[in-house]
């Protein structure tokens, strides 16, 4: 922080005393400084716009999947992209209400997806069940991903 204000003084100082040389240069680095901010910003921008193209469904199906992981995951690529890399966290609802009953602690199990997968395909898997808060059952509850992190092949 120090060192921050150090250097704003400093070219603020040169900025008064020489201000030929130094107003080039600070409007080059504010223009390239702009350049950076904004290609950042629409790169997450197109990211989370294929992240949100993506179908993501989990329930609960103790009949189709081992009881070790009882939650089914459908998952389909509606981009026009290959999917190279995803995961998420399991957040568990009562119908009807908004409070996560997922105990995402840092021993909770951590969801990745399946590598790559193409245009149009999807991708089905078993998954471990994340903790859930005391008092509540499984086959009461409804299960979203959240806080999903991807990459796509470009």
């Amino acid at each position: 922080m120090l060192i921050g204000v150090l250097l704003i003084i400093t070219w603020l100082i040169l900025l008064l005393r020489y201000p030929s040389k130094a107003f080039p240069v600070s409007m080059a680095a504010l223009i390239g400084l702009a350049l950076v901010a904004i290609s950042v910003a629409w790169l997450d921008h197109r990211e989370s716009q294929q992240l949100a193209r993506l179908e993501l469904r989990i329930v609960y199906d103790p009949v189709q999947c081992p009881a070790d992981r009882p939650l089914q995951l459908t998952l389909q690529n509606r981009n026009t992209v290959p999917l190279v890399e995803l995961g998420w966290r399991i957040a568990a609802y009562a119908p009807g209400d908004t409070v996560n009953l997922a105990d995402n602690l840092y021993t909770a199990p951590r969801y990745r997806g399946p590598g790559e997968l193409q245009p149009g395909a999807s991708w089905q898997d078993c998954l471990p069940m994340p903790p859930l808060r005391a008092g509540y059952r499984a086959q009461t509850l409804e299960f979203r991903a959240e806080r999903l992190q991807g990459s796509f092949s470009n």
